[in-house]
Parts: structure tokens; C-alpha cells; sequence
């Protein structure tokens, strides 16, 4: 499906790279053609002063529900490779990159190893020709340092980043809390907030020595974020990500044992969380994901010990970014970088800005638009939000997909 015809917008706020402005957009051949008043052939659509914005992409999801997709305003989604079977053959990969078309865009993360077992690398160069965007550990970190090795040695020879899990396998074990107060006052099996830092530093070690490109798709701790900062002050070719739940939530949250806060890497102390903020605000962290991962009953109404770990992310992520414009954290193009720009970059796709030339997937926006949080009402395959009847705001009030209007 293909843009038929140019359609200008007017009247709107656009977010750009340099900032907010009051300007009109036109889409022409599925691009951005023209930014700033066109005269041009084809239709018209009037903004109302709404926020024009870039697309959603969202780095790192497990699970596609495009309905929830496009209900938060998200256009193109990287997919972890934990499916089933795992995303370890060019074939699934090349299914999987066909799979969303032409509405939504799904890019296949490569397993990292076999099954996803952490013993043998897969066959990553035939899956990066069907269709990989990059390389992921998935769930699980890879513990054996001569195999991560030489998986970031392939990648640098290939130029693909690497995703990687941040928790030492050893020291996580079944663990389903961060050790502290809250975990042993509810007899939860806990692992130390250490096990994330250990993990980075391990594999910042690794990723200098192979000169590769390392993402760590969640960093959570004050610990693991003061690593991230001294690598990229050292030119270490590194990105972070985070999901709202991190930034949102402390381990106070899992106080009722409700297992929609039973997440991985699980929720951390305050102490943690205000680090995140901190590291969102000074751009230590480069991307906010959803982790959509839906979980149904047979999962989640378990004992939380026994529960499977995830949130659906999809439909919340856009208005828990713009709760911290709201919150003075960040502003409104840095937003728009956490969740648009810096992730179309890592996938190296031309989306995620209004930049001329770049592919004409946008959202408009109302910012101020509230509405309540209802897992029983959201659109994905389950509800599992740790930010059930939550009120919050800023709602997508249409979506365009290379210039061709998706339905919401």
C-alpha cells in the first residue's frame, strides 16, 4: 500500500530535531517532502494546533499487537528474538520482517545464539541479509565471556549493535525482586541491584575489546548508570534504553504482590529509580522502550514467585514519556529522541524525525488529552500494566504509515 497522493498538513506544532514550531508538513511518496507552507497539488488536512511528531519506535518488544501499536502511536517495532521458535534462522527472520506490512513495521532482532542458549553463535550475517536489524541476547545474558566475544567481534565485523540483557545469570538465579527491605519483609527470592552493574562491566570490557556497538536494552540501577556514563565519556561506542516501569515505579510497587509489577530486571528502590530520571535528563540514557510483552491469566494470576515477568507496554509509553515533559524532566524534542529518533538510529532506518526525505510516519498528537489507564480495555493480546487505573495524558488522535493513514 502506497501513498496515493500528497497530503499536506497545516496548522501544526511540529517536534523537530532543533525544537518546537508552528509550521505545516508534506508527504509525498510516503517521505517527508516539504517542511514549511506548500501550495502544492492533493489534500489538505487541517492540525489544530496539535503536536506533529515522529512515529514511535520502539526498540526491544516481545510480542506484536499492532492494534495496541498504533493506538500509542507506534509505527515501527524492533523484535526480540525470543519467540517460538527463537529468531535464530533467516527464514524466521525474513518471515518475521514481512509480517506487519503494509500498516506497521516490524524489524527482527537476531538471536544471538542458538535457541538462545548462549553456547553457539547463530548464523547472523545470513539473518542480517533476511532482514536483521541487529543482534540481541534476549531475555538472558550470555555468561560464558569467550562466546560474548566473539559475538561483539562477528557483530563489529558486520556493523551490527548488539542488544544485550544486564543481569548476572549467576547471581540473579530465580530471584524475582531486588534485594532490600520490601523483598525480605515478603520472603521474595531476591538477587542483589549488583547483579546489573557486573554485568555491564563485563560486557563494556568485551564490547571495547571487539570495537563493537553494545546497547543494554535496560539499565535500572544508579550503579549501572554511572558505568554507562564513564564509557561514553571515554568515547565507548554505547547506548542505554529503559522501560517506563523503571522510571515510574519503585519496588514499593510490588508491596500488594500484584504480579503486574513483576517484571525483568525486576523494580528496583527509590534510590534507583531517581537515577533513571537523572540519567534520562542528562542523556546517559539514549532510549525509552514499551517492552510490550502481554502476559494472560495463566501467567499472571499466579503467586508472585511463580509469575512469568512482563508488562504491555504498547499503549502506555507515549503518555508516560510526556509525564516527564510534564514533570520538567526532559522537554518535548528530547521526548521525541527517546522514543523516535535515537532507536530509528541504532535500527539504521530513515524514520523517527521530521527531516525531509525521511520516511512519512508521523503521529499527531494532543498532548493534554487525559484518560485512565484500563487493562481490561487495552488492545493488546493481554493488560498486564503495572499502571492499571492509572489517569495520565496525551492521547494520538491519527497516525500515518508512509504517508497513508492507519486506522486507530
Amino acid at each position: 500500500m502506497k501513498q496515493a497522493s500528497p497530503v499536506t498538513l497545516t496548522n501544526a506544532r511540529l517536534v523537530t530535531p532543533e525544537g518546537v514550531r508552528e509550521s505545516s508538513l508534506r508527504m509525498e511518496g510516503g517521505r517527508i517532502g516539504s517542511i514549511g507552507w506548500d501550495q502544492g497539488e492533493g489534500e489538505t488536512v487541517d492540525a489544530k494546533g496539535k503536536l506533529l511528531a515522529p512515529g514511535l519506535v520502539d526498540l526491544g518488544v516481545f510480542a506484536v499487537d499492532k492494534p495496541a501499536f498504533h493506538f500509542g502511536g507506534i509505527t515501527r517495532a524492533a523484535l526480540m528474538p525470543d519467540q517460538s521458535p527463537p529468531l535464530d534462522l533467516p527464514s524466521r527472520v525474513s518471515y518475521i520482517s514481512k509480517s506487519g506490512k503494509p500498516d506497521f513495521w516490524v524489524h527482527p532482532l537476531a538471536a544471538a545464539t542458538r535457541g538462545l542458549e548462549g553456547r553457539e553463535i547463530a548464523e547472523i550475517a545470513l539473518m542480517r541479509e533476511a532482514g536483521a536489524r541487529g543482534i540481541a541476547t534476549g531475555r538472558k545474558w550470555i555468561s560464558d565471556s569467550g562466546v560474548m566475544l566473539r559475538l561483539l567481534q562477528y557483530a563489529a565485523m558486520l556493523d551490527m549493535p548488539v542488544i544485550t540483557h544486564a543481569e548476572d545469570a549467576a547471581l540473579v538465579g530465580d530471584a524475582v525482586a531486588t534485594a532490600g527491605e520490601y523483598a525480605t519483609r515478603r520472603g521474595l527470592p531476591s538477587a542483589p541491584a549488583e547483579a546489573e552493574a557486573i554485568a555491564i562491566a563485563r560486557d563494556l570490557a568485551l564490547a571495547d575489546m571487539a570495537g563493537a556497538r553494545i546497547h543494554f536494552r535496560q539499565v535500572t540501577t544508579r550503579a549501572g548508570l554511572a558505568m554507562i556514563r564513564v564509557a561514553k565519556a571515554q568515547g565507548q561506542q554505547v547506548t542505554a534504553g529503559v522501560t517506563p516501569a523503571h522510571f515510574m515505579l519503585s519496588d514499593l510497587a510490588t508491596a500488594d504482590f500484584r504480579t503486574f509489577a513483576r517484571l525483568s530486571p525486576p523494580l528496583r528502590s527509590e534510590d534507583d529509580r531517581q537515577a533513571v530520571r537523572e540519567a534520562i535528563a542528562d542523556g546517559t540514557i539514549d532510549v525509552v522502550s514499551s517492552g510490550h510483552d502481554p502476559r494472560g491469566p495463566e501467567d499472571k494470576r499466579l503467586p508472585f514467585a511463580d509469575a512469568e515477568p512482563g508488562m504491555a507496554g504498547a499503549e502506555t509509553l507515549l503518555a508516560m514519556v510526556l509525564a516527564l515533559v510534564l514533570d520538567d524532566v526532559i522537554d518535548l524534542p528530547r521526548a521525541f529522541e527517546l522514543v523516535a529518533t535515537n532507536p530509528a538510529k541504532l535500527l539504521g532506518v530513515e524514520a523517527g524525525a521530521l527531516v525531509e526525505g525521511y520516511e512519512a510516519d508521523l503521529a499527531l498528537i494532543d498532548p493534554d488529552k487525559p484518560w485512565i489507564i484500563q487493562s481490561a480495555r487495552m488492545a493488546a493480546t493481554a493488560g498486564n500494566t503495572p499502571f492499571d487505573g492509572q489517569p495520565t495524558q496525551g492521547r494520538v488522535l491519527a497516525l500515518w504509515k508512509g504517508g497513508v493513514p492507519v486506522d486507530l
